[in-house]
């Protein structure tokens, strides 16, 4: 066999790309899904640690959700994530033990 007919003929054994492999132009890869994943982790630790002072009936429950979404995308910083989620429940219960104390639905100092 000459050289020219053997590519051709590993050219021609070798599968083609199938649509599952190939990725369209834009599409989020997995190193972008994990670098969202970190950001939310990073939010909800922000926004679950801003709700203990202000807005907690607000900014608990994102922080629980960004947390959430966080932890179940697979992120890198899982300890923020749970910090955010921590700090998110401890934003409600604050805000439930005010209003037991206040009798009203927010708190100010």
């Amino acid at each position: 066999m000459e050289r020219t007919e053997r590519t051709h003929l590993a050219a021609a054994t070798k599968p083609a790309a199938t649509a599952s492999t190939a990725t369209a132009p834009g599409a989020p890869t997995r190193a972008t899904g994990t670098k969202d994943a970190d950001g939310m982790a990073v939010a909800s630790f922000i926004l679950g640690l801003l709700g203990l002072l202000v807005l907690n009936v607000f900014l608990g429950p994102i922080a629980i959700a960004l947390a959430s979404v966080a932890l179940w995308r697979g992120t890198a910083r899982r300890g923020r994530a749970f910090l955010g989620l921590g700090l998110g429940i401890a934003d409600l219960l604050v805000l439930v033990a005010f209003m037991q104390f206040d009798s009203t639905v927010s708190w100010n100092f």
